[in-house]
């Protein structure tokens, strides 16, 4: 099931208007919370497929004058559903993220025997674009972890602007540093618990996309920088204590306020403000699989559960290579 920390865009023209807000019906709203409860979906994954099923809900009211019948919509519906996304002029990305919630949504309906079969099997979508993930080089990484001792310093020098706190600069040193030692995703690393460290085997317990755990190897640099941390809270944490506190202290940082505080960081080691914190978790893939890791570990590593999802970084190794070949083969 895929995740995306972009929200499905808002509406337009007559035909979408008031679709956002069209009621769900009985058998929606228990599939998202079968979403929350059971296949532990993120927050962002459950706004995205409640906010699809909510626009093909005021779709099909105005376009068929009753609400979806789920168990006697055919693929003509959906074609025509297909049709209207495209009048939209929306990118393929976001269609095929609201048919994904649409598929999830048949599946789940397949198996409570409410539908026998799914009127979207075989549903030609437009095919996605091929992006390449955007990462940081490493020297690019070295200034960003180094931005919140620039922050400290400069409040400590006397100079304009609201004091801060040494605590949180070193939180989010040990944040900065986690993320790009562990390749973790910003859910992952909020959700992480003081036990979910082995501090003598080096590894950490990861709780990944649909509660799937998994055991990453974390670096000397990032540990060294959680006890720095630890070491200025009143009471380390311990047991099912967040790692990283908010800043009230009482309960675990919050992705947003994560995303707020990295684009301050990025402005002092002189970066793009808009670099999201997944790109260190691309920089930490890319950086594994120049350096010689092969596909499987990085898969294991990033908790990909298919490794065509990892195989997309072998593209930015293999335009790197093929640069070096071109600039020092004598016959390239």
């Amino acid at each position: 099931m895929a995740t995306t920390r972009t929200v499905v865009s808002g509406q337009r023209g007559h035909a979408g208007a008031g679709a956002s807000g069209a009621a769900l019906d009985a058998r929606a709203r228990r599939f998202l919370e079968h979403l929350a409860t059971e296949r532990g979906a993120s927050v962002y994954t459950r706004r995205n497929y409640e906010h699809a099923l909510r626009e093909f809900i005021g779709w099909h009211v105005q376009e068929r004058q009753s609400p979806p019948q789920w168990d006697r919509l055919d693929r003509d519906t959906f074609r025509a559903y297909l049709r209207y996304l495209g009048l939209r002029n929306l990118s393929r990305a976001a269609i095929r993220l609201r048919f994904a919630a649409l598929r999830t949504f048949f599946r789940y309906l397949m198996r409570h025997g409410v539908v026998a079969g799914s009127p979207l099997k075989n549903l030609a979508l437009p095919k996605p674009g091929k992006r390449l993930p955007k990462f940081l080089t490493l020297r690019q990484v070295q200034d960003l972890l180094h931005a919140p001792f620039k922050l400290l310093a400069a409040r400590k020098g006397g100079k304009r602007g609201r004091p801060i706190a040494p605590v949180l600069c070193l939180r989010d040193v040990a944040i900065l540093e986690t993320l790009y030692s562990c390749g973790l995703r910003v859910s992952e690393l909020c959700g992480l618990r003081a036990a979910d460290i082995d501090w003598s085997e080096k590894l950490v317990r990861v709780r990944g996309k649909g509660m799937k755990e998994r055991l990453v190897p974390i670096g000397e640099p990032a540990l060294a920088a959680i006890r720095n941390y630890w070491q200025m809270l009143p009471r380390p944490p311990e047991g099912e204590a967040p790692v990283f506190l908010s800043q009230s202290g009482d309960a675990p940082i919050a992705p947003r306020d994560l995303q707020r505080r990295l684009k301050r960081y990025l402005v002092m080691a002189g970066l793009d403000p808009e670099i999201t914190p997944h790109k260190l978790r691309h920089s930490f893939a890319t950086h594994m699989l120049d350096a010689g890791a092969d596909l499987r570990s990085v898969q294991e590593l990033l908790g990909h559960a298919r490794l065509v999802t990892t195989q997309v970084y072998t593209h930015l190794g293999t335009d790197r290579l093929k640069k070096v070949y071109d600039a020092t083969h004598p016959r390239a």
